[in-house]
């Protein structure tokens, strides 16, 4: 968990199963890679601060160090979704994929940080595990701060992952990644799990015993 990422008291843990709710059977009903998941807990209003909610991010502030965004061409994970997130938060409340990075924008020289954060579709199914969800051809993105003020690609007018990278693309230094991570808040209340985050060309396989990187396939 990434510690100076996190509001309140959430949980962003290596956990066992899910394995379905009850009547789910068949591959949908386990982790798509090995036995376990990263199990995610946020609520909505837990906090005395403007908003209430609660934030987490659980991610590598190691490795990915001074990649280069324009690198990333594959992104994407797995998501147990449940029937009772839809209703907290409607279809659209998932768990994100967030990079922080250094933008590097011709435009905005002294702007040495954003958020790269990825907003998923609605996931296809509930109450069980999710097919591969594309970060890189469905779903939208945005950065925060100056950086989506400059480029257009902000959290009120999103983009798409090609649309983004082409923005921080305007003639300055190229951006890097500082972190990479998978995170939910600050918005409504969920409570799911994710496996199988993909990053290029390693899948992320979550278990309760550690984290697993995977050639993928």
């Amino acid at each position: 968990m990434i510690t100076r990422n996190t509001i309140g008291s959430p949980v962003a843990a290596l956990r066992n199963g899910p394995f379905g709710s009850f009547g789910v059977t068949g591959p949908s009903a386990r982790p798509p890679y090995g036995t376990g998941s990263l199990g995610i807990e946020v609520a909505d209003s837990s906090t005395s601060l403007t908003p209430p909610s609660e934030k987490v991010d659980f991610g590598n502030e190691v490795d990915f160090y001074g990649d280069p965004v324009s690198g990333l061409t594959k992104v994407g994970f797995h998501v147990f979704q449940t029937g009772e997130n839809v209703s907290y938060g409607g279809p659209q409340n998932m768990p994100n994929i967030r990079f922080e990075i250094n933008p590097s924008l011709a435009a905005a020289p002294a702007t040495t940080y954003s958020s790269m954060v990825w907003v998923p579709d609605a996931s296809p199914v509930t109450d069980r595990w999710s097919p591969y969800l594309d970060a890189t051809t469905t779903g939208r993105w945005f950065l925060t701060g100056n950086a989506g003020t400059v480029t257009g690609c902000n959290q009120t007018t999103q983009c798409s992952f090609q649309q983004l990278k082409a923005a921080l693309a305007d003639g300055g230094a190229q951006a890097v990644i500082y972190t990479a991570a998978v995170g939910k808040g600050r918005d409504s209340m969920w409570i799911g799990a994710v496996d199988g985050l993909r990053l290029n060309r390693s899948v992320y396989d979550f278990e309760a015993a550690g984290v697993r990187a995977l050639r993928a396939r």
